[in-house]
């Protein structure tokens, strides 16, 4: 028998349209403001972001966008999202899609909740981490199991350096996962 300790600090919601769930999933975290991230055209034309959209606004949360996340996320994205947050008064992310689109909006919380260059937090110039706005995702990929973790992983274009950063902060508050979200993947 192997001996282990496991921690698992995310909440994990599952089942049938359980991404209507996400409005008072935040509103219960007292936030006001959500970053809705993603990644491209598959949750606008599947019609979730659609759903997500409403069910913020019927828990009376507002929110903003940021859409765009490639696969090894990227740096200048990161950057976007945290401008955005700041601007906007973001308290909360969302984060819809796969392990991309949740490290992304990890690094963005980083960012936003961090003095200074996120990047240097992941080159391991600058520690400890100071903490991370709380993000919350919605999966729509089994794959990378960012959702459950506590590591972000990030790709700075410049010299498309890949770095992780681990820390307590960078568990998701909760984790929503509708197998039905994943019907259209490739079986591959």
């Amino acid at each position: 028998m192997d001996t282990f300790n496991y921690h698992a600090p995310t909440k994990i919601i599952f089942g049938k349209n359980t991404e209507i769930q996400a409005g008072q999933l935040v509103k219960n975290s007292f936030r006001k403001k959500v970053l809705v991230h993603y990644g491209g055209s598959s949750a606008k034309k599947s019609g979730l972001l659609d759903r997500v959209f409403t069910s913020l606004k019927d828990a009376g949360i507002e929110y903003t966008e940021l859409g765009g996340v490639v696969p090894n996320p990227r740096l200048s994205t990161v950057y976007e999202g945290i401008t955005l947050c700041k601007k906007e008064k973001v308290d909360f992310i969302l984060a819809v899609g796969g392990g991309s689109v949740i490290d992304s909006a990890k690094s963005i919380g980083y960012g936003v909740a961090n003095d200074g260059d996120v990047w240097d937090l992941y080159a391991g110039v600058r520690l400890p981490l100071g903490g991370c706005l709380p993000v919350g995702a919605i999966v729509t990929i089994p794959a990378a199991g960012s959702e459950m973790s506590n590591v972000s992983v990030i790709t700075n274009e410049d010299g498309w350096l890949k770095r992780s950063v681990a820390s307590e902060a960078g568990y998701c508050q909760f984790a929503i996962m509708n197998p039905e979200l994943t019907y259209t993947l490739p079986r591959y």
